[in-house]
């Protein structure tokens, strides 16, 4: 076997133009920041690390939570082969390979094979189907990486093979733990510098970065190089030792780091996901809840129109009755929205969402028709009464009876004719004691009670 002699001096020179994201990645599972909820002891991707019992995973969130830094640890961690791809940009050919050197790694008593495979949603099936077969026997372990919803966009097989684990965003005091632990490592961080931060510069970072480490590691990165010259024939790191203390301001952090990019995708998770909290919020009369999501969805690009759409059908959903003046303000809201577009028509949205946060609330209108659509689509048709039926035409009356014994209600005192029955018995319709329709289900009993009660055929049948 032959020795490099300088494979150690191109390690080296690699690892001095990686960035510092790439540089402080960790190495083991104690030094990985984030994500408890399946990696902290006793959680569930723990406990198979532990068990040495590793199926194949999918790891799916937002950028910049560790799903490719976990995968490397997990790596290290099991002493397994690691090989990574794109899964955009494998082949089968590469595929085939991968699988050869995995089941000759076992057969010969070497190392298992993790097989990593980033933008694991864009894998086709002839892809899927040369892998499924030996990840399904053991003799590669698939770990993929996405930031799409797996349950939609990756295909069903591999999902039914994997065991599917939700990255969350990182915390501010995560972020704060990552960028304070690059500050201090003296090999790959900035140990070695004379470097101070203002506690707010830290603070700016880590809500920046809206729990993306790479985005916070590169803006201290972009704030240390840029604080003192750099001399071409030294790495960064090795120039700025040499200079003064560097001090980095608030300030500084600002001009670090660019304008947060929300993670918000017109047809993906986070649209559904929003606008869903955005109802939900006025629904539970939170209006400084549907403010905010409304504000985060407007910012990142949402038309308007959408969420207009979203108030009116809530206006009626929700309120009903209670205040009818919501259906007002959501139309109006739609046709101003509509006219005048951004940035104008968020004051409009913001105005509507907040009115319909605190009005009174009624699904009673919303009950009333999905239970008579119910009834509609599952029981027997019921007929309309022949008192009811049309009598415009000559014959319809003399001749089919049409419109006999129909009382015409303005006939009547208070509009209502007394026993006056329509056909149907069921009541579909019940009034809540909330807003107007507490005064609506006085006059509805009003009414009821000069109807004299319900005929005997039924809404069902």
């Amino acid at each position: 076997m032959t020795t490099d002699l300088w494979a150690g001096k191109r390690e080296r020179a690699r690892q001095q133009v990686a960035p510092l994201a790439v540089r402080m990645r960790p190495g083991t599972l104690d030094e990985f920041v984030g994500q408890a909820q399946f990696l902290a002891p006793g959680k569930l991707l723990r406990r198979m690390l532990d068990a040495d019992r590793l199926t194949s995973l999918i790891f799916f969130g937002p950028p910049g939570t560790g799903k490719t830094t976990l995968a490397e640890v997990i790596a290290n961690h099991t002493q397994c082969r690691f090989e990574r791809a794109n899964a955009a940009m494998i082949g089968v050919k590469e595929i085939r390979r991968i699988i050869d050197e995995a089941i000759h790694s076992v057969e010969t008593g070497g190392k298992r094979t993790i097989l990593f495979l980033d933008e694991i949603h864009r894998f086709n099936k002839a892809q899927q189907d040369v892998l499924l077969n030996d990840v399904e026997r053991g003799l590669i372990t698939l770990i993929g990486a996405t930031t799409e919803n797996p349950y939609f966009a990756v295909n069903s097989a591999l999902v039914s093979r994997s065991t599917v684990l939700r990255f969350e965003a990182l915390s501010t005091d995560e972020i704060l733990t990552i960028l304070r632990h690059a500050i201090n490592d003296n090999e790959r961080g900035y140990g070695g510098l004379d470097l101070t931060i203002d506690d707010a510069a830290l603070e700016h970072w880590a809500i920046m970065s809206d729990g993306d480490a790479r985005r916070a590691l590169t803006a201290l990165e972009i704030a240390v190089l840029s604080s003192g010259t750099v001399d071409p024939e030294r790495s960064a790191e090795e120039s700025l030792s040499q200079e003064q203390p560097i001090h980095l301001t608030l300030e500084i952090a600002q001009e670090s780091i660019q304008r947060k990019a929300l993670v918000y995708d017109g047809d993906g998770d986070a649209h559904y996901d929003v606008i869903s909290a955005f109802i939900k919020s006025m629904r539970g009369s939170d209006p400084d809840a549907a403010v905010y999501y409304l504000a985060r969805m407007l910012e990142a690009g949402e038309d308007p129109r959408f969420i207009a759409r979203r108030i009116a059908i809530l206006a009626s959903e929700d309120i009903g009755n209670a205040d009818p003046r919501a259906i007002q303000i959501a139309a109006a809201a739609f046709e101003i929205t509509e006219r005048i577009g951004m940035p104008e028509c968020q004051l409009t949205l913001a105005q509507a969402a907040i009115f319909m946060s605190v009005s009174p609330k009624s699904n009673a209108s919303a009950k009333a028709i999905w239970e008579a659509m119910k009834d509609v689509r599952e029981g027997r048709t019921v007929e309309v009464p022949a008192k009811l039926r049309d009598a415009h035409y000559p014959a319809a009356k003399s001749e089919l009876g049409h419109g006999e014994g129909y009382q015409y209600a303005h006939d009547y005192e208070g509009g209502i004719a007394p026993g006056q029955q329509m056909g149907i018995s069921k009541k579909y319709y019940h009034p809540t004691q909330n807003g107007l329709e507490q005064r609506i289900a006085e006059r509805l009993r009003e009414i009821r009670t000069a109807h004299g009660g319900r005929s005997a055929q039924s809404g069902k049948g």
